[in-house]
């Protein structure tokens, strides 16, 4: 099984939308990925506290895969490509990890 965990730093204001508005159609999409994308075993996602440090990240995507080849499934779903075409639009930073478990 693989963990494929993504940490996302939203710029204040993108899209005409303030930071805190875009983290929660960022975490309303990807966790809707789950009922259209049959790979994701797991997703979750987090979002930063409001009072924490502003150092931190602001939304954290914590999923699980059965296999690298179903993680690569999804990276590459024209749904989750449209997601993470939004992302790109809102983030200033993006750190990942991916490991077998």
């Amino acid at each position: 099984m693989i963990k494929h965990i993504v940490m996302f730093r939203l710029a204040d204001e993108a899209n005409g939308r303030n930071k805190r508005e875009n983290a929660l159609i960022i975490k309303k999409q990807l966790e809707a990925l789950k009922d259209i994308i049959p790979q994701i075993m797991e997703i979750d996602v987090y979002l930063n506290d409001e009072n924490a440090s502003p150092d931190n990240y602001d939304i954290i995507l914590d999923s699980k895969f059965a296999s690298p080849d179903d993680l690569k499934i999804y990276s590459n779903h024209p749904e989750h490509l449209k997601v993470a075409a939004f992302i790109a639009g809102v983030r200033t930073g993006r750190a990942a990890i991916d490991y077998e478990i």
